[in-house]
């Protein structure tokens, strides 16, 4: 791990000569070590050029290898591998396949609509979806309760994910990660601490993502590691939903009205 230098005073000793009525003058006590900035600039500079690079991605695809953890009543945590694969065209296409163990969703977002399908199950719910992926993530979470997952990779060197919010930024130092150069770098705020491994070089990627839940007892982690493709050429196709035969559509209820539902007699 690494840190700025520390800046240590150094007091010297200094013999006085005697003096029959004078007592030997008192040595300045220590200065203590200057603490280290609590948000680091040069991990503030770090977070926003990756925003701006993310932002410039236009045709891209990425793949999480990730790891929930979730706590069980007595304490004991469990963890829980997963995949997440994303195909993104900005500013308005966008799709998503997550699985894992217990849980596969898949989505689709085309600029217009978005289709939220469970292979398992076989059912599939269509609502209208505001121009924008920046928009989309705002809408789903409040509107119905769905918060995409990674959404932070569209939100990063926006006003929707300010640096301001960050109580501490630091620079940890660099790592390799599957093989690619990286500097690591963590970060706290409010409720969470989370670190960010990022690609050295012009293009800087995330390539792992570490996140504690501190306002959690228990402290959950969630972490992922990144593969991207930042030239995907993505089709129209690759974007729209087609039901499959044995499906069967649902509705996609609002969660003011389920909240409504439930205070009802």
């Amino acid at each position: 791990m690494r840190h700025p230098a520390l800046i240590t005073g150094l007091c010297l000793a200094l013999a006085a000569p005697l003096a029959m009525a004078a007592a030997p003058p008192k040595a300045d006590p220590p200065a203590a070590p200057a603490a280290a900035p609590a948000v680091q600039q040069e991990a503030v500079v770090a977070l926003e050029k990756m925003g701006k690079y993310l932002r410039s991605l236009k045709d891209f695809t990425v793949h999480a290898d990730t790891t929930i953890e979730l706590v069980m009543e007595d304490g004991q945590k469990l963890q829980f591998p997963g995949t997440l694969d994303y195909k993104v065209r900005a500013p308005d296409k966008l799709q998503l396949d997550l699985h894992s163990d217990r849980k596969e969703r898949q989505m689709f977002y085309d600029g217009k609509s978005l289709t939220v399908y469970g292979p398992k199950a076989k059912y599939y719910a269509t609502v209208d979806a505001p121009p924008t992926i920046r928009e989309l993530l705002g809408t789903v979470e409040s509107t119905y309760g769905i918060e995409m997952p990674l959404a932070d990779l569209f939100l990063w060197g926006t006003d929707q994910a300010p640096t301001a919010a960050l109580k501490s930024a630091t620079r940890i130092g660099p790592a390799r990660i599957d093989g690619t150069v990286t500097d690591q770098y963590a970060f706290r705020q409010e409720g969470v601490d989370w670190q960010v491994w990022i690609e050295a070089g012009p293009k800087p990627l995330p390539r792992r993502l570490v996140i504690t839940t501190t306002d959690d007892p228990a402290q959950p982690q969630y972490a992922s590691t990144l593969t991207w493709n930042t030239a995907a050429g993505l089709k129209d196709s690759a974007f729209t939903f087609t039901p499959p035969k044995d499906s069967h559509r649902i509705q996609m209820v609002a969660v003011d009205v389920v909240a409504v539902e439930e205070k009802s007699p």
